[in-house]
């Protein structure tokens, strides 16, 4: 109450509002989940579809059930998470730290820039037998993709960040007798900060693609193993189960991105 009697009645008419509207969306949301989920499975159930083909939200309940019980949905999630978090938090460190050597150097950038447009457009999966024969048929080896795929876009957000970084601001610092670092530490990387979350969270996906891309060529565990070895045997239930699960683990990592940069924006 006494924070309340901070604002002007117009204000908290605004925020009531908002609060209202924000529900609203909520709630469609769900409804939106909701309708969907229940006309595929009315198809389904009406035969209208194709249910071996395209499964449904009944079946794929209970192929997850059937793999909770045997203790196999949690070692494959744990798998896949493993390879897509390690994979993830290498792409996002060493990009970050390429992307600052870079703008630091502009001759290095210069020379190397070049080879990252070419990283950045060669097909990832082009490299995979020769990275199997590198790592093995492991672990090593989706991890590596992950990050292969991740590392190369990190470069290029980040270094547009700092090379955007306001050049006024740079000669007023410089006027001041600022050195290098001081600009950097001062300016270049607290001014990056939405950049460097925008990049957290296209690194959220590349990283899942990697994992997956990763566990189709070489896995013998994990979801896209799961998913793989399901069209094979044509258990197509288990192809849907495991992509189900893939979404709403991507979705809690984004999640997480974005609760980090509630976080940063309210202490900036």
């Amino acid at each position: 109450m006494t924070k309340e009697k901070n604002f002007s009645k117009e204000h908290l008419l605004f925020i009531k509002k908002n609060k209202k509207h924000t529900l609203f969306i909520w709630i469609m949301r769900f409804a939106v989940l909701v309708f969907t989920l229940g006309l595929w499975e009315l198809l389904a159930q009406l035969e209208i579809i194709d249910s071996f083909i395209s499964s449904s939200p009944s079946r794929i309940c209970k192929t997850l059930g059937s793999l909770f019980v045997e203790n196999n949905l949690i070692y494959h999630m744990g798998i896949t998470l493993y390879e897509t978090i390690l994979g993830f938090l290498i792409a996002v460190g060493l990009g970050y730290v390429i992307a600052l050597i870079l703008w630091w150097s502009e001759t290095t950038r210069r020379i190397l820039e070049p080879y990252v447009v070419v990283l950045n457009s060669l097909p990832k999966i082009a490299l995979g037998p020769i990275i199997i024969v590198w790592c093995g048929s492991g672990s090593k080896a989706i991890i590596f993709m992950a990050t292969l795929i991740g590392i190369i876009v990190a470069i290029i957000t980040m270094l547009n960040g700092f090379l955007e970084t306001d050049k006024n601001k740079i000669l007023l610092l410089k006027s001041m007798g600022a050195n290098k670092i001081q600009i950097l530490t001062k300016l270049v990387i607290p001014g990056s900060l939405p950049t460097f979350i925008s990049m957290l969270k296209i690194s959220v996906g590349l990283a899942w693609v990697g994992s997956i891309m990763g566990e189709y060529l070489v896995s013998r565990a994990g979801l896209g193993y799961l998913i793989v070895y399901g069209g094979q045997v044509f258990k197509l239930d288990l192809v849907m189960s495991a992509t189900v699960v893939l979404c709403v683990l991507a979705t809690l990592m984004y999640s997480v991105v974005a609760l980090i940069e509630k976080i940063a924006i309210k202490h900036r």
